[in-house]
Formats: structure tokens, sequence, C-alpha cells
């Protein structure tokens, strides 16, 4: 399972209106790469594909690949807007160790 708060629903929402892609889903996923080893991938999309896993959380559709499911039950994903920086945050329980910048991760 994955949650999403209320900053990160209402700013997810926002950029969708933004970028005229209203009606899409969020799509998460995880990928090699980065200082810690895998880096988290987050887009819009409308588009489900085979393996696909769907999750609604707080009235927003998630949507992750099979292979990255196992690496992202129980991570919330949030919204900064802080003086640290702008964007999305995943707060990951199975993460052993996160990058400074906190776009990648391993286990």
């Amino acid at each position: 399972m994955i949650q999403v708060t209320d900053t990160a629903k209402e700013k997810a929402l926002q950029l969708m209106k933004e970028e005229g892609k209203e009606g899409y889903f969020i799509r998460v996923g995880v990928e090699g790469g980065g200082c810690s080893g895998l880096m988290y991938q987050l887009s819009f999309d409308n588009e489900i594909k085979e393996g696909d896993k769907e999750i609604e959380n707080n009235g927003i559709k998630v949507v992750v690949d099979k292979k990255s499911y196992l690496y992202l039950i129980g991570t919330t994903l949030d919204y900064s807007g802080g003086l640290n920086g702008k964007g999305f945050v995943f707060n990951n329980p199975n993460a052993d160790r996160t990058c400074g910048c906190g776009e990648s991760f391993s286990v």
C-alpha cells in the first residue's frame, strides 16, 4: 500500500490540471541508479500496463509496476514546498540508506 498525503494529492491534481492531464493517475516506480543504488520515478500516466498494481488512496489513483511494488510497500508520498527544496518526497520504510537529496535509496 502506498499512502498519499493531502499536500501531495493537492499538488498532483494542480500539476495535472496545469499540464492538461486531468483524469490521469500517478505512476511511481523504482529503477537502478543514483548515488545509493535505486532511484524513485514519478510521472502522470493514463495507460495501465500488464502486471501493474493499482492503488486508490486519499481519493487519488497510484499505479506501480510489478517490479517496483515490493520496494515501495508502506511508502508515503508527500510534497514539500519548504526552504530546503520543492518537490515530491518518498518516505519509504524499506530504505536502509538514502542519499542527501532524497532521490535515491538502497534496501
